[in-house]
């Protein structure tokens, strides 16, 4: 509820900044204003209550210099910390959250103690001690990672919601237990504890109010963008939520901090009772009317020579810590800043884009561009800034070698009694020492993540060991590897890691599916195809969308085992099909999974070579490890039925898994769907520039005719391989199981009163799929699957993920099916493909072309 409440005022506060700001100077004035009416019923107001001429004591001089000189130096390194973000926004932001804290909190000394104090050089020492910038930065951090406007008022009211409790329960406690000393009976120390809470109070007050509605006004006015994103959008912000969320107070402290406070109420309570009785007031020094008149001057009688001093010391600090950070430190951290956007630039561009100085026919121009070539300062221990430039300028030129260490390798008895020291290991290792490492063979290539910890660093140095041995040096510079979670690849998906493959992901859509929309994810590099289904989308839209069934739901997988004998396998046989054999068969393999649930047994002979194919449901993952790992069990228990049973493997090949296979086409593999549509014969002619007679010829003749004279085996289709694979890519499927998934027979009838609408269906049973495991772990892979609303496992019924992906795709391969075949009876697909398909990247100027061009 309170974290709700919080979150609230954030939004209200990011939504609305230039009410909340100028409600915010209003109030400020208000409190000046007060402070002129307060003035008139006391005595001596702040201009006419100077020092008294009293004698102050050196002492007290020395503290409040010191005092002074600790505030200074203590906002010093408070900006300094802030300089070292690498945003000025932040910078700039927290200054003025300093400046309007202090304006604030000087109107208040000003209203409740004009009467009694010297100015304001008193109390902002205190003020600046106290204030704590490190909430207002993170909230700060919060903003700077958006990526819009909207953004922003989200991750500040996210923000609030994360950091207000903590910080208000913090200035509660703060407040109290400084609030203690205003009950000491010293007066000096009370009116300092007086300062201290209302620096507090202050600082909590712009935190809540004036900092977020400046912070969401400064991002909103600074519209400017850079590469697509805003100017001031920094992306190593990007986790601060993540781990604000995670740093989380501990419960425990909290609740004893509420304790506390709940403790220091009831003294405060007590206290100020028992000052309101008769004669207990301390507050006053005597009558006022005795106190010395300073005939209405604002300024001190005169400056002692301790008071020069403590001037002197405060002004000489302050001006020798400005030249120190304007003439020293801020030129280093400019430097050290664009060399790290430099080097971060740099790497983008070695990993996304080709560089513009890289020929393949010069070995030593991709040096710097590769992306191997990896800092070794970065992971050795402390280097100087000096060898940093250097290493940079020497990256940077492109005859460079690869490597630019700081220092030589290290010996290799050295380096090994390093990585196996448990208090040092890889990470005191540079990359060459690494890769000596690697090449004397103490380090296998493959176990490099297993040692180093660091995937990415991994993938770095097995890339540049791999450089040196290819023909062409920097192959591997237009290979990606940077920035990516590696966590879920390794011994999932990939092992000896070089990189990534970024491949296009086109939309195809929306695709209009027993009532609802759908927006098809396509990964392809080949043109024409996102454009030709999306047009088959918009004819079935148009035509009022397409229906699908999941026809059966089952993954196979088929072992080989040996007998004795031809009979002897018979006999296995015989016993497999009987209903005792089944269900021993079936106790032993649904034990291995809480999804799997034997439902077939196909039992084929060959000799004495037995393939017995177990068929069974696998949720809403593809299945094969599932049924791997049942079928493994059930093997075991039939040897121990037939102890002269020998297995050859645990897949026969009568699965059958990635190649064509009738069994598949007949039987059906994993989902078997089908959808169908009915085309208006307007849609026809207008979308599909073709007609119902010649789109149901070509059909037969093409897809079925053609199909058969060619011996295909479930390829009576015109491309559904190609809908099926670019989904796959895209949703993190197994790509090779494209051979199986695309069988598809699709049919073609004239329909309609007139016979001038189109019929269309398509069945495919061997959909072999699933939205949970193998690539589907990966974050890109992920979002695709979230396009469809399939990610992951169902939450009300096992599988029916699964199964709904079975039908987008035998859908999305319906529409496929449409476009490309009206295109081939009007004539149309040359042409198109001449348009969208026909790259000139690699195509050099003919002599003649030139001249053509030319005239």
């Amino acid at each position: 509820m309170l974290t709700r409440l919080f979150r609230l005022h954030g939004l209200l506060v990011a939504s609305h900044p230039w009410e909340v700001i100028v409600g915010t100077i209003a109030l400020t004035v208000c409190f000046m204003s007060m402070n002129g009416l307060a003035a008139s019923n006391q005595v001596c107001s702040w201009n006419e209550c100077p020092k008294h001429q009293e004698k102050i004591l050196s002492s007290d001089i020395i503290i409040l210099t010191i005092t002074r000189c600790m505030a200074i130096v203590y906002i010093y390194f408070q900006f300094k910390n802030l300089r070292q973000l690498g945003s000025k926004y932040i910078l700039g932001i927290a200054g003025l959250f300093t400046v309007f804290s202090s304006f604030v909190f000087s109107t208040v000394v000003i209203h409740f103690f004009g009467k009694e104090l010297t100015g304001l050089n008193e109390a902002l020492p205190f003020f600046l001690l106290l204030i704590d910038l490190s909430k207002a930065c993170t909230l700060a951090k919060f903003a700077l990672s958006s990526n819009s406007q909207e953004e922003v008022r989200e991750n500040i009211s996210q923000g609030m919601a994360i950091l207000g409790p903590t910080f208000t329960l913090d200035a509660l406690v703060e407040c109290l237990v400084i609030g203690v000393g205003t009950m000491s009976g010293v007066p000096q120390l009370e009116i300092m504890c007086c300062f201290g809470c209302m620096s507090v109070l202050a600082n909590y007050f712009v935190f809540m109010t004036f900092f977020p509605a400046c912070v969401s006004l400064v991002l909103e006015l600074s519209r400017e963008s850079r590469e697509g994103r805003p100017i001031w959008q920094l992306s190593h912000f990007a986790s601060v939520l993540a781990e604000e969320e995670d740093n989380k107070p501990n419960p425990v402290t909290q609740r004893v901090k509420m304790i506390m406070s709940l403790g220091l109420v009831l003294v405060h309570a007590h206290t100020r009772l028992a000052a309101e009785q008769p004669g207990q007031n301390r507050t006053g020094d005597g009558p006022i009317a005795n106190r010395p008149d300073s005939g209405g001057s604002i300024w001190p009688l005169q400056l002692s020579s301790m008071d020069l001093l403590e001037q002197v010391i405060t002004l000489g600090l302050a001006l020798l810590l400005a030249v120190k950070y304007v003439f020293f430190e801020q030129t280093e951290a400019e430097s050290s800043l664009s060399l790290k956007r430099r080097t971060n630039r740099r790497t983008e561009d070695c990993c996304r884009r080709a560089p513009k100085h890289l020929k393949t026919t010069s070995g030593n121009c991709a040096s710097s561009a590769s992306p191997p070539a990896v800092s070794n300062s970065k992971f050795a221990p402390e280097p100087d800034t000096a060898s940093k430039e250097k290493e940079d300028s020497l990256s940077e030129t492109p005859s460079a070698p690869q490597h630019s260490p700081v220092s030589e390798p290290r010996k290799l008895e050295e380096c090994l009694a390093i990585l196996s020291d448990p208090k040092r290991g890889a990470r005191f290792l540079s990359d060459a020492e690494l890769v000596k490492l690697v090449t004397s063979h103490n380090i296998p290539t493959y176990k490099l993540e297993a040692v180093l910890k660091t995937p990415e660093r991994s993938v770095a140095i097995r890339r540049e060991i791999l450089s040196s041995k290819l023909p062409v040096s920097s192959a591997l510079a237009y290979l990606p590897y940077k920035d990516y979670d590696y966590s879920k690849v390794m011994g999932t998906c990939c092992e000896e890691v070089i990189g990534y493959m970024p491949v296009p992901v086109g939309v195809a859509g929306p695709l209009l599916l027993d009532g609802k929309q759908f927006y098809i994810p396509m990964a392809t590099t080949e043109g024409c195809l996102v454009a030709s289904t999306n047009r088959g989308c918009r004819a079935v839209a148009l035509s009022g969308g397409c229906s699908s069934r999941v026809l059966a739901d089952g993954m196979t997988r088929g072992p080989v085992v040996r007998l004795p004998s031809a009979c002897r396998a018979a006999e296995v046989k015989a016993w497999l099909e009987t209903s005792n054999g089944f269900s021993i068969m079936k106790e032993a393999f649904d034990h291995t999974s809480r999804f799997a649930r034997l439902e077939k047994l196909l039992i084929g002979l060959a000799g004495r070579n037995l393939y017995v194919r177990f068929q069974s449901q696998t949720g809403d993952a593809m299945g094969m490890n599932m049924l791997s790992k049942g079928t493994e069990q059930a093997i075991r228990r039939l040897q121990q039925q037939y102890p002269e049973m020998q297995v050859l493997s645990v897949s026969g090949n009568y699965c059958t898994d990635k190649k064509p296979a009738a069994m598949n086409w007949i039987l059906g593999r994993g989902k078997s769907a089908v959808c169908e549509a009915t085309i208006q014969a307007r849609v026809v002619r207008e979308v599909l520039k073709s007609s119902t007679a010649a789109l149901v010829e070509l059909n037969i003749n093409k897809n079925l005719v053609g199909s058969a004279m060619a011996g295909s085996i479930g390829g009576f289709n015109a491309h559904a391989a190609n809908i099926v694979a670019a989904i796959y890519i895209a949703c993190g499927q197994d790509p090779a199981q494209t051979v199986g998934s695309s069988n598809c027979i699709t049919q073609m009838e004239p329909a309609g009163p007139e016979g001038q609408d189109l019929y269309i269906s398509c069945t495919m049973p061997s959909i072999e799929l699933g939205t949970v495991g193998g690539g589907t772990n990966l974050a890109p892979q992920q979002a695709c699957l979230r396009m469809l609303g399939v990610q992951g496992t169902s939450p009300t019924q096992p599988g029916e993920n699964a199964r709904r992906l079975a039908s987008v795709v035998c859908a999305t391969v319906l529409a496929g099916e449409l476009s490309l075949m009206a295109a081939l009876a009007a004539g149309h697909l040359v042409q198109s493909h001449m348009t969208h398909n026909r790259s000139k990247a690699n195509l050099t100027e003919t002599p003649s072309s030139q001249s053509e061009k030319a005239a």
